[in-house]
């Protein structure tokens, strides 16, 4: 065995190590929060290489990772699988405890337009930014009604809407009371009365669910 072929092993093992450990990658070895959003959209937590090696088989196309590009053990150990696997990996950055940027929701727009389906959308815990992704593609791609939209923010995809998390909840039903007055198509509403920082200064979550979240189970 030569140098480099040692060099790429160890790095490997690093990566999941990194995974494992400091990214709390254990819990998801058993509990993957894997869920069908329709016949084209899943979505799950942050999956690992044979998790993706199975959901190539199911026929998914696209994977849609919303932590960014993060350069740790579980990005560099997840490209290296959807390159071996043949799906097509996007890094998008998407927050849990901020309103919605525009921005955001412009290029999620794009998005859902131009990736090959069926595809499959995860953040760590598949909770929080998957919820609102997943919202804004029933919004934007499917065209559903708002409370239906709501549902991909539950408690079933361990979502906690009285932390920090929970503005996501009032994006979405800000959008509802102005659906319910007039109809008004989501995009629309989007550019012409949509306030996110009038969203996040009128929002308020409890504290202790906050500690809880964040520091003890560490969640993003």
């Amino acid at each position: 065995m030569n140098n480099t072929s040692g060099k790429v092993k160890f790095n490997k093992f690093l990566s999941w190590l990194d995974m494992i450990v400091k990214d709390h990658g254990f819990l998801r070895f058993c509990y993957h929060n894997f869920h069908q959003v329709d016949e084209k959209l899943y979505r799950s937590n942050m999956p690992t290489p044979l998790r993706i090696k199975h959901y190539a088989k199911l026929g998914i196309k696209t994977i849609i990772n919303l932590r960014g590009i993060r350069k740790d053990g579980g990005w560099l150990l997840e490209n290296e699988a959807c390159e071996k696997y043949k799906i097509k990996l996007i890094d998008f950055r998407a927050r849990s405890r901020a309103a919605p940027e525009k921005d955001m929701i412009f290029k999620a727009e794009k998005l859902f337009k131009s990736i090959e389906y069926p595809a499959l959308i995860h953040c760590k815990s598949g909770a929080d930014r998957a919820g609102i992704m997943c919202a804004l593609y029933m919004l934007i791609y499917k065209k559903e009604h708002p409370h239906i939209a709501k549902k991909q923010l539950s408690w079933k995809y361990l979502h906690v809407k009285w932390a920090k998390p929970g503005v996501l909840d009032s994006f979405v039903e800000e959008y509802a009371k102005q659906y319910k007055h007039n109809k008004m198509k989501f995009m629309d509403w989007v550019k012409e009365k949509y306030n996110p920082e009038k969203l996040e200064s009128n929002f308020r979550s409890v504290w202790w669910v906050n500690r809880l979240l964040d520091d003890f189970l560490k969640r993003e």
